[in-house]
């Protein structure tokens, strides 16, 4: 059976001034997820938002909150952004130390939260196979994580290829997540390589019609009607 298409616009490329907003649009257009990057300036090269603006974001939209968190040492903030109303927090392999990375993901558990965790384009996929039973969500980065609007990384496919293949192989349930230059010319080729949620930012935000947007987005990442 299919697993099902799932959409999470990134409100890193939304207008900042109307991010309540533009959360609505985006959840009437169709979207699946809101996808929140939180970024330190320290381990990406900028700096977005905290867990005070996802408190304030959060009762506009009933979206499911991905928060993808980009900072150093994520564990000392995982009670504010638990508490700001995310769904779902996904770390970075790179950004926690192997002690303390297991204690992190059971926190977030305990709160009765999704768990996450990504790597950047040059981390190899076996990095993440021995959390996979830990976790709801493993992240391939598309790009360079740190800037919204870049190109996508066609390097980064076989990654998405055998991470399928050993979810698969091991029977688990585990969300497949792109993130970095989703468009409707990259979408298919990170779904046939079994990816199966997809964070869109411009191709969302920037188009003239979200809704439109997304449909087709989900077309191109699944033709075949469900």
């Amino acid at each position: 059976m299919k697993k099902r298409i799932l959409l999470a616009p990134s409100i890193l490329s939304s207008d900042f001034a109307r991010l309540g907003e533009e959360a609505r649009r985006v959840e009437q257009g169709g979207a699946d997820w809101l996808h929140l990057d939180v970024m330190d300036g320290i381990f990406v090269p900028n700096l977005t938002f905290g867990a005070a603006v996802i408190a304030a974001l959060r009762p506009h939209t009933a979206l499911f909150f991905d928060v993808h968190l980009m900072i150093t040492q994520p564990e000392r903030y995982l009670d504010d952004f638990i508490r700001a109303g995310a769904d779902l927090l996904t770390l970075h392999l790179e950004a926690c130390g192997e002690a303390g990375l297991p204690e992190a993901l059971k926190t977030i558990r305990a709160a009765g939260k999704k768990t996450g965790l990504s790597i950047k384009p040059g981390t190899p996929a076996e990095g993440l196979f021995s959390y996979l039973e830990q976790i709801d969500l493993a992240l391939v980065m598309t790009v360079e994580p740190g800037f919204g609007g870049q190109r996508f990384l066609p390097e980064t496919l076989p990654k998405i290829k055998a991470l399928r293949e050993e979810i698969s192989r091991r029977g688990l349930d585990v969300i497949l997540q792109a993130d970095g230059g989703i468009n409707e010319e990259t979408i298919a080729g990170a779904a046939r390589a079994g990816a199966d949620c997809f964070v869109a930012g411009s191709a969302v935000f920037g188009a003239s019609d979200p809704a439109q947007a997304i449909a087709r987005l989900r077309q191109r990442a699944d033709p075949i009607p469900q």
